[in-house]
C-alpha cells in the first residue's frame, strides 16, 4: 500500500518512539522505500541517527546507574540494565574491528563487549574480572549487529564474587558464550541466590 508522505514521517515517528533502536534499513524494509528516503525523513523530522539515539536513551536512562565504570567504558551501548540483575547492550561490528584478510571480527571485542557489560552491571563502586570461560560460537562479520544479554546467577557475599552469564547473539543465533566470576568490593547484604 502506497503512503503519503506525511503519512509515512508519522509512521515513522510512531515507530522510532516505540523502538528507538530500529536501524534506517529495517525502516526502509518496512516502509517500502529507499534507506535514502529514510534517511530524509528523519532529517526533515530532525530525528537523529541510530547511534544518537542509543546514546540519548543510554544517557537519559543509566547514567546514574552504573557505578562500576563510566558509561563510556563499556564496550557497545547499553540498551537495558537492572543493576545486580540483569543487562543488555548492542555493538555494531564495523570494517575497523574485523581481519582485512577475511572479514570476521577480531574475537577481542567480542569479549570487550561482554566483559564491560559484566562489569557494568555489578551494583559497586569497584567489579574486577576474577575469572572468565568464553566460547566462540560462530564468526561475525563487518555489518553485523552483536546483541549481548548478561545475567547475574549468584553472589557470594563472603568472598565478594558475582557470577554471570553473557551470551551475544546475532539475528537471534548465538556467537558468544561467557562465564565470569567477578569481584566487588561490597559483599555485605547480598542474597546468595538472584532469581532472574
Amino acid at each position: 500500500m502506497k503512503r503519503t508522505k506525511k503519512e509515512r514521517q508519522r509512521l515513522l515517528t510512531e515507530t522510532i518512539e516505540d523502538n528507538p533502536f530500529v536501524t534506517d534499513e529495517q525502516l526502509a524494509s518496512q516502509f517500502g522505500v529507499s534507506v535514502q528516503t529514510i534517511r530524509l525523513d528523519r532529517m526533515e523530522l530532525s530525528i537523529p541517527e541510530l547511534r544518537e539515539r542509543i546514546k540519548d536513551v543510554a544517557a537519559q536512562n543509566y547514567e546514574n546507574e552504573v557505578k562500576s565504570l563510566p558509561l563510556d567504558e563499556v564496550i557497545g551501548e547499553i540498551i537495558d540494565i537492572e543493576l545486580d540483575q540483569r543487562a543488555l547492550s548492542i555493538f555494531d561490528v564495523k570494517d575497523e574491528h574485523v581481519f582485512q584478510r577475511n572479514g570476521i571480527a577480531r574475537g577481542h571485542h567480542l569479549f570487550a563487549q561482554a566483559n564491560s557489560l559484566a562489569v557494568a552491571v555489578i551494583n559497586d563502586e569497584l567489579a574486577l574480572t576474577v575469572k572468565s570461560n568464553v566460547v566462540f560460537v560462530k564468526p561475525v562479520k563487518a555489518g553485523d549487529r552483536v546483541i549481548t544479554k548478561a545475567i547475574v546467577r549468584n553472589r557470594n557475599s563472603e568472598k565478594n564474587r558475582t557470577y554471570i552469564d553473557v551470551v551475544s547473539t546475532v539475528n537471534n543465533e548465538t556467537v558468544f558464550k561467557g562465564e565470569f566470576e567477578m569481584y566487588r568490593t561490597k559483599g555485605s547484604g547480598d542474597n546468595n541466590e538472584v532469581s532472574n
